[in-house]
């Protein structure tokens, strides 16, 4: 299965490894630890020209999603219903 990030990006459903609000960045010593980590190894995708809402973290890539943390995680939580049933 796929969810879809915003603009046209769309990742597997099995690489999905979190989903933060933005705001953690800013709250979280550790978070900002982890997001500047993954830019100075280039692994950080920002989707469309929206301002960030979400931070997508997968098996591979950090992703910038213009889609907030609570519709992405909907999103995610009904393919979990769906591959169960």
């Amino acid at each position: 299965m796929y969810i879809h990030l915003g603009g046209e990006r769309v990742i597997r459903s099995s690489e999905l490894v979190a989903i933060f609000d933005v705001s953690i960045e800013k709250s979280s010593k550790l978070s900002k630890q982890f997001v500047a980590n993954a830019h100075k190894v280039r692994n950080v995708e920002t989707i469309g020209e929206e301002a960030a809402k979400s931070i997508v973290v997968t098996k591979g890539k950090v992703f910038y999603s213009p889609i907030s943390s609570t519709t992405l995680k909907k999103r995610a939580h009904h393919l979990v219903r769906v591959e169960e049933a």
